[in-house]
């Protein structure tokens, strides 16, 4: 059984790995610092983490300031905020300038669960992708978080890092984290089947299902929206009858959208959307909420046999 954790436990635990070995780095919160685990990197550096109450857009404007000073600067809150309510600082304080910022979110999708939709962000990938110079990492479990986290910090300018709420399951044979490159973590020839966050695992599941029923699916984790892997992209469209593509967000703006770019000016091809269409979250439990939105592996998986039928 694969091991279960919470991205923002590995998160916390990563930001004080980092801080132990670089005085400079600086960590905000905006009075939620339980929930993301920023309060861990507090507890261990008082005197570099700040907490800016309910007020995002001070927070980032913050960051900003304290980036042109040369420190390395985690800004966190929940995605919703992080993207939403400070998107003019994001845009004009951060990214304008292209300053050593990195937005690590938590909370994002539907999945936060019972706090409903003015809680969960389903819009902030499209949101973080219309602004240049900002890096997008969505990583698909724990040690994936890690990973994602240490290549923020190891590359200078705004990065975006969205993590969820619930604890999720460690894939397996994921290979080495790369910014930028993409994981394949199941070989086929029949579908490609892209994925990122928690939706790699759903896809993981079906994945096995098909195969039993005699499909090879190829499985590609794309932590990184942004610089995007267009390489594997093409390739598995070259290589594939269709393609499916699986987020915990809209299908406008997000991942799909990103891949549908690359193959529109590219290789033209069939793309399937699995994710939110053009509703809002609503309180409930996430494996309710993840069925309600039809985010299932029983829907990736009507979502190929209907792209290759």
């Amino acid at each position: 059984m694969a091991e279960m954790l919470y991205q923002r436990d590995v998160y916390g635990k990563t930001l004080i790995e980092l801080g132990k070995q670089h005085k400079d780095i600086v960590v905000l919160d905006a009075d939620l610092s339980s929930s993301t685990r920023t309060g861990l990197f507090a507890k261990e550096f008082p005197g570099r983490f700040f907490n800016f109450g309910v007020a995002e857009q001070n927070m980032m404007a913050t960051a900003a300031g304290l980036a042109s000073c040369s420190k390395t600067v985690f800004a966190s809150t929940f995605a919703v905020f992080a993207t939403g309510r400070a998107w003019d600082q994001v845009r004009n304080s951060v990214s304008y300038s292209n300053f050593d910022i990195k937005i690590v979110a938590t909370h994002a999708g539907i999945t936060v669960g019972p706090d409903g939709a003015t809680h969960q962000a389903l819009e902030d990938i499209a949101l973080m992708r219309v602004i240049p110079n900002i890096k997008i990492i969505v990583p698909c479990d724990g040690p994936q978080t890690r990973d994602a986290v240490i290549a923020a910090f190891e590359n200078k300018g705004p990065f975006y890092v969205r993590l969820g709420r619930p604890k999720v399951p460690t894939i397996e044979n994921k290979g080495e984290f790369k910014l930028g490159k993409a994981q394949v973590i199941t070989e086929g020839d029949d579908v490609a089947i892209f994925a990122c966050g928690i939706m790699v695992s759903e896809a993981l599941v079906a994945v096995q299902s098909l195969l039993s029923k005699g499909i090879r699916a190829r499985l590609i984790n794309i932590h990184t929206i942004r610089p995007l892997d267009s390489e594997v992209i093409l390739k598995a469209a070259k290589e594939t009858r269709a393609m499916v593509v699986c987020e915990e967000h809209s299908v406008i703006g997000g991942l799909a959208s990103s891949i549908d770019e690359v193959v529109a000016e590219n290789y033209p091809t069939r793309v399937m959307r699995v994710g939110i269409r053009d509703r809002f979250g609503q309180s409930g439990e996430p494996a309710e909420l993840l069925k309600e939105y039809n985010l299932t592996s029983s829907d990736i998986e009507k979502a190929v046999l209907a792209a290759i039928g």
